[in-house]
């Protein structure tokens, strides 16, 4: 508990900052080519739409249990490949709707596109 109280206040919008400005993939081309044509070619097709923010993008989709257990693998598997992305996810108790805000850095949201094809 000591370790909650010594930490900073939260940001003002009480949500990870980004701390990382390197846009390096820790993927080898070839992971990276395999997790498109899987995992992100599986939820590129469960987009409702698409919101460009500042720094990133905005993703809606439906608000099932199996796309929450998709995103939430989607993230733990970014994260470890790409730390310099912040990831926020907004879902509706009623199960209509999940949003998935993928951010970062200067460049982030080139290589969303580019990269993720997203």
């Amino acid at each position: 508990m000591d370790s909650v109280k010594n930490k900073q206040n939260c940001s003002p919008s009480c949500t990870a900052e980004n701390k990382s400005s390197d846009l390096t993939c820790k993927l080898t081309t070839a992971e990276l080519r395999e997790r498109k044509e899987t995992v992100l070619k599986s939820l590129k097709n469960k987009v409702i739409q698409k919101k460009e923010l500042e720094n990133g993008y905005a993703f809606e989709f439906p608000g099932t249990d199996e796309i929450l257990d998709e995103l939430t693998e989607f993230i733990k598997t970014e994260r470890a490949c790409c730390d310099f992305f912040v990831f926020g996810l907004s879902i509706r108790g009623d199960k209509n709707e999940a949003w998935l805000e993928l951010t970062g850095p200067e460049g982030a949201k080139d290589f969303i596109s580019t990269e993720l094809d997203l």
